[in-house]
Parts: C-alpha cells; structure tokens; sequence
C-alpha cells in the first residue's frame, strides 16, 4: 500500500444519533475551513469524508472547530539535552505531519517497497476517512526555561495554574512542555494521528500524560448541546459566536509575541466524578446542584433550554436559582460578563483503587486571559454545590500559537 488519492468510495457517510439524513451544507467559522464540507446540525449526523484545512494562516484548528465525538490529548516533555534547532525541526516535521494527517492520507509509506524497509506511517487510519480530525498544538511554561534558549521568548500571559479551592491534584496528571490535542468522529484516527506524532518526536520527547475522551462535552456552533456523564445537558451557553471569540479567545494584545498573536490560552483539568453518589441523588437535588433541569436542560427558572436565568427569581421566598449552584456561580452574568470557550469531553479509566467508576470531564476551556478561569473556578471551588461530587485531579495551561501559512510553521517565529 502507498499514499494515494482517497475516492469517494472509501469514505464513510454515516448518520449520528439523529437518524439518517446525511447533511452537506458548508461550514462557515473561524479557526479552519472544511474542505469537505459538512455542517454538524441540531440532528447531530456526520460527514466522516470532511477534511479541515492546516495551514490558515489564522486560528488553529481544533479550538472554534465544531467538537468532534473523540479526543485523544497528551502532554509531553521535551528530552533533556534536545536542542532549540532541534526542536525547531521538530515543530516543522509535525506541522507537516498534522498537514498530512488532516487530509486523511498517511504520513509516508504504510507498506514500504523493501521487505527489510519500516513503515513510515502505522497504517491503522489507512483507508479510513479524514473524520474532521483536527490537531492543535499547544507549549507549556516550562517549555521557556533556559533549556533552550526560549527563555524571555514566552507568551506574556503564560503561567502555571495557581493551587486552586479544593484542588486534589495529581503531579503525574499536571502540566507538560508540551500538547497535542486530536479531535476526530473516528476514535481510531485520532489515536493515529497522536501515535504518529510520538512517533515522529521520539527521541526529543516523552509522554507526560493522555487522556482519551468520548462522547463530547461541550456545544459548538449549529451543534446539539451534549450531555456529560452526569447526564446533564453541558454547554448550553457557551461562546457560538464570531464576535464572542474575538472578544474572549482570540490573542490580539500586541503586547505578545507575533506568533502567538491569534492564538489562544488552553486550560486543562481532568475532573473524576464520584458517579456513584451522583447516581443516589433525587433528581430534585441534582436540579438545584445545577441550576437547571435535567430533561430539557432548562433554567429552573424559565421552561426551555435556552431561555435565558432568572437569577433574581423568587419562589416562596427563597431564590428558585440557588446562588451557590453551578449554574449562577459561572453564569457571566455574575462574573463582570466574563466568558470562556469550552471543549470539554468525557472520559472513562475503568475502576479506581476502591472498585468504584473512575471516570468524569476532561475539561479544556480556551481564552485569550487565563486568569479568567482561574477567577471563575475560585469562585467555584470554594462553594459551588457541585463540589459533592466532583474532584479536580490534573491541571495544565499552554499557550496554543496561531496557525501557520502554507510554507511555514507552527511557531516559527519562535526560532527567529
């Protein structure tokens, strides 16, 4: 087998969860164009053959993409001893990879000529459709220590995540040099996608920690509003629009550096959910330790899901929103109109020491600030009800460069 042009024959065109309607109608967002277009609707079918673009010259894919079903995330360590040029030549190769990836075809030969020859690409995303993979790359603060130059090369903003209220963190599910991020409708290319990338680095990197993610958590634009694993209806407000991405996600201080100017910050928390008790709660309870409602989603204090919180509502004289429900304490109504884009998906790890589901959200949320989230999730932290049953156990921060142009690559400037 060589790389070769994919025919429509290969590609699978399958419907979701809403039935069998294929839809074709052309995205239209920022960070990539599809150039294979689909368009997720409110009947959630996909179009496995569509393919983003990697070089935009813009936003990274990945962030305002409409989320994929799965995700496979790692974060990595850069090799002690590597070098910039190396890791220059590294970030080269991968963009290129990603590239490659992206439209569907292997990296290289799946199966070489020579007998004694090695495969370049694993082969087991051959043959299988692009499946809207998106790969979004992101760098760590510790990647602009004195290993390599980099020092005083960083983005402004970029720190490592204060200890938090009722923080559990785990060091070995904490931070990183390094992230990459795949998003797909077909788990297996994601994961190849990953594996290639490793594959590609080995030498110069090693893996951190992984989570792989199912089920997305969070609504883009035109999409169903997700349920996470609680059940619950996740991201019924969250950022949709072109206008709210370049008030809250896009870089545009030119304070920062230019390669990072278009770009964004990502933060990551892996939150294990005690599912269990979750699971004994009324429903009433789990309703008031949200905010909303569980069937519809909707506020509980208005009929549909996107009717917009009452939080001032009173019902026999006590709040019919309670102030400490998730629900009110992120609203950006009560946090100055602060907003953050979240891409959240759930995740599952088999059973824990305790022979209990350890499982939960991964977390990823995206802004221009970072300390809008650790604002909120201080808020939160400290007395959000929701707190009973969740734990954050990882956390990490990266600062995601702005796309490269045709010919260049992901933070290329950075070498510079």
């Amino acid at each position: 087998m060589s790389a070769e042009p994919r025919g429509f024959s290969r590609r699978r065109l399958i419907a979701g969860a809403g039935g069998g309607a294929v839809v074709g109608a052309a995205v239209g967002f920022a960070g990539g164009r599809a150039a294979s277009p689909a368009q997720a609707s409110a009947s959630d079918a996909l179009d496995l053959s569509t393919a983003y673009d990697f070089y935009t010259g813009d936003h990274q894919v990945g962030i305002a993409t409409p989320p994929q079903r799965h995700l496979v995330f790692m974060s990595l360590d850069v090799v002690e001893g590597t070098t910039a040029e190396q890791l220059k030549v590294l970030f080269a190769r991968w963009s290129a990879a990603m590239a490659t990836m992206m439209k569907g075809d292997p990296v290289g030969s799946v199966e070489p000529s020579r007998a004694n020859g090695v495969p370049q690409d694993t082969g087991e995303a051959y043959d299988l459709s692009p499946a809207s993979l998106t790969l979004t790359l992101g760098l760590g603060p510790t990647l602009f220590d004195d290993r390599f130059g980099l020092a005083g090369k960083g983005p402004r903003l970029l720190e490592e995540i204060p200890r938090l209220p009722g923080d559990e963190l785990q060091a070995e599910l904490c931070g990183g040099d390094l992230a990459l991020q795949a998003c797909a409708d077909d788990p297996q290319v994601a994961y190849h996608a990953i594996r290639g990338l490793t594959r590609i680095g080995r030498g110069l990197v090693t893996t951190r920690w992984t989570v792989l993610g199912f089920g997305r958590a969070s609504a883009g634009k035109g999409q169903k509003t997700p349920r996470n694993l609680m059940g619950l209806k996740d991201g019924t407000r969250n950022i949709k629009t072109d206008e709210e991405l370049d008030e809250f996600v896009w870089v545009t201080d030119p304070d920062e550096p230019a390669w990072m100017r278009g770009g964004s910050y990502l933060v990551t928390r892996k939150i294990n959910m005690d599912i269990e008790v979750w699971d004994g709660t009324t429903v009433e309870t789990q309703h008031a330790t949200i905010g909303r409602d569980k069937g519809e989603g909707a506020p509980l204090s208005g009929e549909k899901e996107f009717d917009t919180p009452d939080f001032k509502a009173v019902r026999h004289g006590e709040p019919v929103i309670d102030p400490t429900s998730h629900v009110a304490l992120a609203a950006s109504e009560n946090n100055g109109g602060a907003k953050i884009l979240r891409r959240g998906y759930n995740f599952t790890d088999g059973l824990n020491s305790l022979g209990q589901l350890d499982a939960g959200l991964f977390f990823i949320a995206f802004q221009k600030d970072p300390e809008t989230f650790v604002d909120l999730q201080r808020k939160l932290g400290r007395v959000d009800l929701l707190n009973e049953y969740i734990a954050h156990v990882g956390s990490a921060i990266f600062a995601v460069p702005r796309a490269p142009r045709s010919g260049h690559f992901l933070a290329q400037e950075l070498f510079g």
